[in-house]
């Protein structure tokens, strides 16, 4: 399943994203999810948390995709 997130800004970090979608409640969990592997870019298992995510990212965590994009 892939799901959109829309943004305002040129990037979103990743755990900023991930907090941003409801897909964590805290930024705390957002940290130990991504520093743990349990969230992909493009592909690839990131642990970087401050990873810069760009509308054309593709980001998979707990079985979806999520794709960003620039909001209107």
């Amino acid at each position: 399943m892939m799901k959109t997130v829309q943004i305002t800004t040129e990037y979103i970090k990743l755990q900023d994203l991930l907090k941003f979608a409801n897909l964590v409640e805290t930024g705390g969990e957002a940290k130990e999810l991504v520093q743990g592997g349990q969230v992909q870019v493009n592909g690839e298992t990131c642990t970087q948390r401050g990873r810069k995510i760009r509308p054309g990212d593709d980001v998979f965590f707990d079985g979806a995709h999520y794709a960003v994009s620039y909001a209107d």
